[in-house]
Parts: C-alpha cells; sequence; structure tokens
C-alpha cells in the first residue's frame, strides 16, 4: 500500500536528510522539533473556549464547544510524545477539533516529562488527572457517568494503564477507551518494529528513547512499561484502537486488541492504511487524519446524544 501523497512528501524530505536520528538530537531540539511539526495540524478550530484551571496543584486545560452550559459527557485527553515532549501547545488543535466535532468537553492532562522526571511520574500525574475531573465533574461541568479516557502514542499508553489502575480502585471506571497508536511494549518485540523502524519519521529509535529516558531504573518488563503482556486486561471499559500502517507500534496495538478480545472486553479496532506514527496530528496534509478525527468525535459523542435523548 503507497503512502497518502501529503505524507509521502514528509517521509521523502526524511529520508533525503538521511534519516535524522532522536540518538542525535537533544531534548530541548526535540521538543521545539514538535512544536514546529503543529503546522501541519490544518486550520485552527476557532468555534470552541478554552481556558486552564488548577486543582490541586495540577494544571488541566478544558475546551469546550462554544456557548456550551451545564455538563457534558467528557474526553480526558492524554497527549503524545513519547514520555519525553508534548503538551498543550503540540495538541491544541486536536484538542479543539475534538471538542467541537464531538460536541463535548474535552480536557487534556499535562504529565511530568522524562528525562526530568522518570517513571512512575507521568502514570501518576495520568491517573491524579483523571481522578481530579471525576471528583470536581460538577465544577467542570462533566457528567461523571459519560467520560472517556483517550489519548495518542504515549498518552494512548497512559490512558490505558490509568484505566488499569482505576479498575484496581474499585472507585470509578471510564465509559470508554480510545488509543491512538498507542506504545504498549517497552521491549520493541513487535515485527512492525523492523519492517516500519527506519523510514516513517517516527522511527525505531524515536519510540526507543523516549522509553530510556522515562525508564532508565525500571524492568522493561514491568506491567505499567509494557501494560501489552499484562494477564488482568479482563474488566476494563469499552475499547477502541486505532493504528497506522506505517507504525512502528502498529503490531502491538493489533496485538492488544487480540489481548483485550481473548480477555472479554468489548473491543474494537481500526488500522488505517497510507499513512505513519503521529498522523492524527496531520490533518493539514492527511485526509486519514481528518477521517479518523470524525470517527472519534462520533464515538464519544454518541454518549451526548444519549444524554439528549434522556
Amino acid at each position: 500500500m503507497a503512502l497518502e501523497n501529503g505524507i509521502a512528501q514528509q517521509v521523502e524530505e526524511f529520508i533525503a536528510a538521511g534519516r535524522p536520528s532522536a540518538r542525535r538530537q537533544s531534548i530541548d531540539d526535540r521538543r521545539a522539533g514538535y512544536i514546529a511539526s503543529t503546522v501541519l495540524a490544518g486550520e485552527t478550530e476557532t468555534r470552541v473556549e478554552v481556558s486552564d484551571v488548577e486543582l490541586e496543584g495540577m494544571t488541566l486545560r478544558v475546551v469546550s464547544p462554544r456557548h456550551a452550559s451545564g455538563s457534558l459527557p467528557c474526553v480526558i485527553y492524554y497527549h503524545g510524545g513519547c514520555f519525553v515532549s508534548g503538551g498543550f501547545a503540540t495538541h491544541d488543535n486536536q484538542l479543539r477539533q475534538l471538542a467541537y466535532t464531538s460536541g463535548c468537553r474535552v480536557i487534556a492532562v499535562q504529565y511530568r516529562l522524562a528525562p526530568e522526571h522518570t517513571f512512575p511520574a507521568a502514570h501518576d500525574d495520568a491517573e491524579k488527572g483523571a481522578n481530579l475531573i471525576w471528583q470536581y465533574a460538577e465544577q467542570l461541568g462533566v457528567e461523571r457517568q459519560h467520560i472517556t479516557l483517550a489519548g495518542d502514542s504515549a498518552g494512548g499508553h497512559l490512558a490505558l494503564v490509568t484505566a488499569l489502575r482505576l479498575k484496581a480502585a474499585t472507585q470509578w471506571l471510564p465509559a470508554q477507551l480510545m488509543l491512538i497508536y498507542p506504545m504498549l511494549d517497552a521491549s520493541a518485540k513487535c515485527e512492525s518494529y523492523t519492517r516500519n523502524g527506519l523510514d516513517y519519521i517516527i522511527t525505531r529509535d524515536t519510540l526507543l528513547t523516549g522509553y530510556e529516558m522515562y525508564l532508565p531504573y525500571t524492568d522493561r518488563q514491568h506491567p505499567e512499561a509494557s501494560p501489552l503482556w499484562r494477564d488482568d486486561l479482563s474488566g476494563l471499559p469499552p475499547t477502541h484502537i486505532i493504528t497506522a500502517e506505517f507504525d512502528p507500534l502498529r503490531d502491538e496495538g493489533e496485538l492488544l486488541y487480540h489481548r483485550l478480545t481473548v480477555q472479554g472486553v468489548d473491543c474494537t479496532c481500526q488500522r488505517y492504511l497510507g499513512v505513519i506514527h503521529g498522523f492524527f496530528q496531520l490533518a493539514g496534509i492527511s485526509h486519514a487524519a481528518r477521517s479518523a478525527m470524525q470517527d472519534i468525535a462520533w464515538r464519544v459523542g454518541i454518549q451526548r446524544a444519549e444524554t439528549v435523548i434522556k
């Protein structure tokens, strides 16, 4: 299968530049590069309201449909960036588009990044953020029974592990999970790491250096480092997984679908063809990115329709 035209051009430029390796980048350059890539995210959605809220020392970004009032279904969103980069700025357009298109309130959690903060800092922040949103649901305008945990890449990992922690705590569970090409296996065992690991911008080195900085003192088989291999996935809420054809993480996302299904979780999985890891943030050049946004918005927006009907 061929790459989408807009993405093919980016890949060709990456290869022509000698396949620059994340191992030769400073962390500051890596973070700046991620910010710079947001020019490919498409036109900024303005039909939303954006505010930052601080609760118990944690800053949350709340993005709501314009003129929204009362309580709405909520998407708690964890950004990607391989545990070392990303934040409100890198995902601004996706948060806006998701809030507008779904009609839901989208709340992003800013978690601590490696190498300054190693495991379990990001995991603890992700769990704390979810619990704060649940605890302050009335203040934030959130319907507790209609909360989705979502995230891309490292954020998909954090959404999954947060749901597992919430299940163990037995206080509450999200209504569903949306995992966009999640990072799931710190040992990189799957074949797509080899097949797709060199040419497609977000390379094997990009992903593994993220793990190396976040997990310097942690066994790669730790159940929260590599949640793909856990045996306690049963009891999770309905889960939708998105994978990308030319992504090093493709196989582990699809293997998670298999493992969830075997353990009795209501799970669906969709592979987007002709695209690479990170395509969800490339709506300015990728039809698949725009299609994925519409699909995710529909899936989380169903909850809003159910609320209106009731």
